[in-house]
């Protein structure tokens, strides 16, 4: 419990058009040698965790803005990596083309815990379960594995027609998969009867490559590559917005978060550009020009609870408000 001085000023930066336009790069990490795929901030920590191609996993502390560990992966390389509960353990996907294991490691003391071997070809979307120790991936494969942190072994497969996009709710209760033009909804607890709902992204059949929930589980997100984010009613499957941006490489992928509210959504481009979009209005708010634009889209992430998001390319950059300009843009209306 905070004191009301604490309160007060959190309810006064409240996120806002104002403040959206108003952020810039607070502090950065250049001493990557290779982009940056991934990135996950912990739920209920000041910790971040990148995975880079220069086959890197490193370790943050948002709040001190610290380096805390750099763990090489020589041998298997890395791509996507994900937080479990725990602050110093994390789930990672292979990138040496051999080997399409996902690996549970300890950053704490550099060991793997566990193997889990079931794919065979690259895992292109991998998501945890908030609730559980349990945790969900696709693949190019073409299949969605479910698996148990405590096994080896999947717990459940299910078969899909392209590239797979998937993610839980932030319940744990629900989770979505999205390919060829549409997300399925499943119940993660009767998975195996199949969809529970099917959403048309609007005739959209290009790759999709996220999908992501809001916070309060109402809106959901999908990017695909032709350079669009849907977002839709999670309800009612009705779409809202449409965004559109630059569109990427089969090889890359375009990346879209909701802010903590719910409000806004902030998105990569195949430019290299970031765009904030309103969700209200559906419009543009704000955006921003890499200055690593040249390798592809970078990823983007909002930062739990707080007024700041993450991108990384070749470098690692930390987004937060620039208080003195907001009068100036409250100014300009």
């Amino acid at each position: 419990m905070g004191t009301p001085g604490e309160k007060e000023e959190k309810v006064s930066l409240d996120l806002s058009e104002e403040i959206l336009l108003s952020m810039e790069v607070g502090m950065s990490f250049k001493d990557y040698n290779g982009r940056i795929s991934s990135m996950d901030f912990h739920r209920a920590s000041s910790y971040l965790v990148t995975a880079s191609d220069d086959e890197s996993i490193r370790l943050y502390d948002v709040a001190a803005g610290t380096s805390l560990k750099t763990i090489n992966s020589k041998k298997y390389g890395v791509d996507l990596v994900c937080f479990t509960s725990h602050p110093t353990t994390v789930i990672y996907s292979s990138k040496n083309g051999w080997d399409e294991s996902l690996r549970l490691l300890s950053l704490h003391d550099n060991k793997y815990l566990r193997y889990f071997k079931g794919h065979h070809d690259r895992v292109v979307s991998l998501s945890l379960c908030p609730r559980k120790d349990c945790f969900i991936s696709g693949s190019l494969d073409r299949t969605v594995l479910l698996w148990d942190q405590r096994a080896e072994k999947c717990q459940g497969l299910l078969h899909v027609q392209g590239r797979p996009a998937i993610s839980y709710d932030d319940q744990g209760l629900v989770f979505a998969i999205a390919f060829g033009g549409y997300i399925r909804m499943f119940d993660a607890r009767m998975y195996e009867k199949g969809p529970f709902e099917l959403f048309s992204v609007g005739g959209d059949v290009s790759d999709a490559n996220v999908v992501k929930f809001s916070n309060d589980g109402r809106l959901l997100l999908v990017t695909t590559t032709d350079g669009h984010i849907h977002v839709l009613d999670s309800f009612r499957g009705t779409l809202l917005f449409a965004y559109n941006v630059t569109p990427v490489s089969c090889n890359s992928t375009l990346e879209a978060s909701f802010s903590p509210d719910g409000m806004f959504v902030i998105s990569s481009s195949g430019d290299g550009s970031i765009y904030a979009w309103s969700v209200r209005s559906g419009k543009e708010v704000a955006s921003w020009r890499s200055a690593t634009s040249d390798i592809g889209p970078p990823v983007v992430k909002w930062a739990p609870g707080s007024l700041m998001f993450a991108t990384g390319s070749s470098e690692l950059s930390f987004w937060v408000p620039d208080l003195s300009k907001i009068g100036a843009f409250v100014g300009k209306k």
